[in-house]
C-alpha cells in the first residue's frame, strides 16, 4: 500500500484516503448523501423542522420541563411580529405572512406540549407527523420557493457559465428571488470591470436560457469596481400600462414621481432648480411623461406653470386652466420667453437687494416652470427666441425659473447653438430609433455606459439620468387618460397661484390708463366692479382690446376692465389669438387685430 502511494506521488498524483483496508465506498456514499441533502434542502425543510422540534422537546423536557410557559410566550410573540412586520424581512404578500405565523404557532404549540408532557406522550407523535405533512403542502407548492430552488441550481453552475462567457473567476456573493425574477451580486476576477459584463449581456442571456432583454447589469450599492449586480426577469413588470394614481407631491420642493422602476421602487426626481430634457421618438411616450409632470405641478401651490405648444395647443391645451400662460404661436412664444427673462432679472435684483442667494418657493413667491413641447419647432420657427431660452438655462436656477424642453432628437441644431442642452440636469429618455440618439439625449458616452434606450420596447418606458439616478434603471411612466387630465385640471384650476408682485411688475413695466366706459354710472367707478358675469366680462375685454392704442393695453388693466383674474384673461386672449382677433404687440400688451385706431 505504501509502495502504491509513493508511486502515485512520483507521477504527481495524490493518494486517495482510504477507510478500513482501502475501501473508499463509505466515504463516497457519505459525500453523495450530504450533497443530496444540501441540494434538496428546501424540499426537506418541513422534515428538518419536525426533527428539530422533536429533539428540542426531548432535551428540554428532560432538563427544564418547567420552561414551557416561556416557550409558549415566545411563540405567540414571534407569530405576532411575523404577521405584523413580516414585510420588512421579505414577506410582502399577506398570505405568506399568514402561513409563516401559522407554522410558528403550530411548531411552538407542539414544542410547548412536548416540553410539558414529553414528546412521546400520545397523541403528540401523531400530531407532529400529520400536522407537519399538512403544513408542508403549501411550502412545496409555493411558486417563490420553487423559483428560489431553481435559482440556486442555476448559480451552482455559475463557474461553468462564467467560463463560457469569458468571465472566469467571477463568484456569486448572494442571491434574492422577487416577484418578477431574481437578482444576485457577483465579485469579478482581477482585471475585469462592469464594462466587460455589459458587453457580455447577450452571451449571459444565452447561457442562462432567458428571453432577449431579460438581463440587467447594475453597479453594487458600495460602487466597488470589481463587483456588479445581475438582475434576471422571468416576466416583464412593465408589459402593461400603469394608471396614474394621482399627484405625488403638493410642493415643488419635493421629488416628483414619474412611475415605477422594474423593482417597483418609485422613479422620483427633484425638479426645483433643475432644467430638464425629455427626448424620444414619435409614439415613445414623451407626451405621457410631460402629462405626469404637469399633473404633479398642478397640485403644487408654490409653482406657476407656463407652457409653449406650437402645435396650436394640441398637447398642453387640456391643461390650460392650470397654466398661467400658454403660447400657441411663435409671437406668443417670443413674448413668453421675453417675459420669463424679465422675471428672472427682477428676481435676481430682488435677491441682491435683500442679501439672499436663492429664491425659496412659497405660495406668495412661487417658482416658475416653463414647459416647451417640441422644442425643435421653436428653434425653426422662432430662432430669435432661443437666446432668451439660453439665458433662462444659464441664469434661472438660483431664482427658481426652470426650463423643461421636450423634443425628438436634441441635436445641436435643434437645441440652438447655446447652452440649453448642456444645462439640462435631468434627462428623461424614452425609446429612440437609432443608437446614436441615446448620446444626444443622455449625454456623450452614455450608451457605452449601459444606457440602452434603443432597446426600450413599449410606449412610456424610459431611462432617467439625474443627480440621484446615476445608473441605467428602466422605468415606465404612469398613463394619464384624457378623462384623468380633464379631472385633474378641473380639480386644481381654482388653487393655482399667481406670480409675485416683483415678477408681475417686471412683465407689466410700462403703465397705461384706459378711458373709463361712458355707460358706467358716475357714482360707481368702473374699476370698482370686481365680480361680473362672464359674458359681460368677455364683452368688456373685447371693448378694451378694440379701443386699445397701437402699442396695446397691459394685462393688469384688462383685469381691471373685466373684473376677472389673470388666468381668465390670458385664457380668453389665447382663444382670441387662435381665432385671429387679437394680437400681442409687446411684452404684456394686447390689442385687437383690426380696430378703428
Amino acid at each position: 500500500m505504501r509502495r502504491h502511494a509513493r508511486r502515485m506521488r512520483r507521477y504527481g498524483l495524490q493518494p486517495m484516503v482510504v477507510i478500513n483496508s482501502g475501501d473508499p465506498l463509505p466515504e463516497m456514499l457519505m459525500v453523495l448523501l450530504l450533497r443530496t441533502l444540501w441540494r434538496y434542502r428546501s424540499e426537506l425543510a418541513p422534515a428538518a423542522l419536525m426533527a428539530v422540534s422533536a429533539i428540542a422537546a426531548l432535551i428540554v423536557h428532560a432538563t427544564r420541563p418547567h420552561w414551557w410557559p416561556y416557550v409558549l410566550a415566545a411563540t405567540v410573540a414571534t407569530a405576532s411580529v411575523t404577521l405584523l412586520c413580516g414585510h420588512r424581512i421579505g414577506l410582502t404578500w399577506l398570505p405568506e405572512r399568514l402561513y409563516a405565523a401559522t407554522v410558528t404557532l403550530a411548531a411552538g404549540g407542539w414544542l410547548t406540549a412536548g416540553i410539558a408532557s414529553g414528546p412521546t406522550h400520545p397523541p403528540l407523535p401523531t400530531v407532529l407527523l400529520m400536522g407537519g405533512l399538512v403544513l408542508a403542502v403549501p411550502w412545496w407548492a409555493h411558486r417563490r420557493r420553487r423559483a428560489r430552488v431553481k435559482v440556486e441550481r442555476t448559480l451552482a453552475a455559475w463557474p461553468d457559465i462564467a467560463q463560457a462567457v469569458q468571465l472566469a473567476g467571477s463568484r456569486v456573493q448572494s442571491a434574492v428571488v422577487d416577484v418578477w425574477g431574481w437578482r444576485a451580486r457577483f465579485t469579478l476576477a482581477r482585471g475585469h470591470t462592469i464594462g466587460d459584463v455589459l458587453n457580455k449581456v447577450p452571451a449571459i442571456e444565452s447561457a442562462l436560457g432567458t428571453f432577449r432583454g431579460a438581463i440587467r447589469v447594475y453597479p453594487t450599492p458600495d460602487d466597488r469596481a470589481n463587483r456588479f449586480e445581475l438582475r434576471v426577469l422571468n416576466m416583464d413588470p412593465h408589459a402593461d400600462a400603469i394608471a396614474w394614481p394621482g399627484p405625488s407631491v403638493t410642493t415643488i420642493t419635493d421629488p416628483i414621481e414619474f412611475g415605477p422602476f422594474e423593482d417597483a421602487a418609485p422613479a422620483r426626481v427633484l425638479m426645483l432648480r433643475r432644467h430638464g430634457l425629455f427626448g424620444g421618438a414619435t409614439g415613445s411616450g414623451k407626451s405621457g411623461g410631460i402629462n405626469v409632470l404637469i399633473g404633479n405641478l398642478a397640485a403644487c401651490r408654490d409653482v406657476v406653470i407656463w407652457g409653449v405648444d406650437l402645435k396650436r395647443g394640441m398637447e398642453l391645451g387640456p391643461w390650460a386652466s392650470c397654466l398661467d400662460r400658454l403660447a400657441t404661436t411663435t409671437d406668443q412664444a417670443r413674448a413668453l420667453l421675453r417675459d420669463a427673462v424679465a422675471v428672472l432679472e427682477a428676481r435676481a435684483a430682488l435677491l441682491a437687494s435683500t442679501g439672499r442667494r436663492v429664491w425659496e418657493p412659497t405660495p406668495a413667491m412661487p417658482a416658475l416652470m416653463i414647459i416647451i413641447d417640441e422644442y425643435a419647432e421653436l428653434t425653426e420657427e422662432a430662432p430669435d427666441a432661443i437666446s432668451d431660452a439660453d439665458s433662462i438655462a444659464r441664469r434661472g436656477r438660483a431664482v427658481a425659473v426652470t426650463l423643461i424642453a421636450a423634443t425628438q432628437r436634441p441635436t445641436q441644431k435643434a437645441m440652438g447653438h447655446g447652452a440649453v442642452r448642456s444645462q439640462m440636469d435631468v434627462r428623461v429618455c424614452f425609446r429612440v430609433r437609432e443608437r446614436r440618439d441615446v448620446d444626444l439625449i443622455m449625454g456623450q458616452g452614455m450608451r457605452e455606459a449601459g444606457w440602452h434606450a434603443h432597446t426600450l420596447n413599449a410606449p412610456g418606458k424610459f431611462l432617467i439620468s439625474a443627480p440621484e439616478h446615476d445608473t441605467p434603471r428602466r422605468a415606465r411612466a404612469y398613463l394619464l387618460t384624457d378623462e384623468a387630465v380633464s379631472e385633474t385640471a378641473r380639480r386644481y384650476a381654482s388653487t393655482r397661484p399667481q406670480l409675485d408682485e416683483s415678477s408681475r411688475r417686471a412683465i407689466d413695466a410700462v403703465p397705461y390708463t384706459p378711458e373709463p366706459p361712458t355707460e358706467r354710472p358716475t357714482h360707481t367707478p368702473w374699476h370698482a366692479e370686481i365680480e361680473v358675469p362672464e359674458r359681460d366680462a368677455e364683452a368688456k375685454l373685447w371693448a378694451a382690446l378694440s379701443n386699445a392704442p397701437d402699442e396695446g393695453i397691459p394685462i393688469p388693466y384688462l383685469m381691471i376692465a373685466t373684473g376677472m383674474g389673470r388666468r381668465w384673461v390670458y385664457y380668453r386672449l389665447s382663444e382670441l389669438a387662435k381665432a385671429g382677433r387679437a394680437i400681442q404687440t409687446s411684452r404684456g400688451r394686447w390689442r385687437a387685430t383690426n380696430h378703428p385706431r
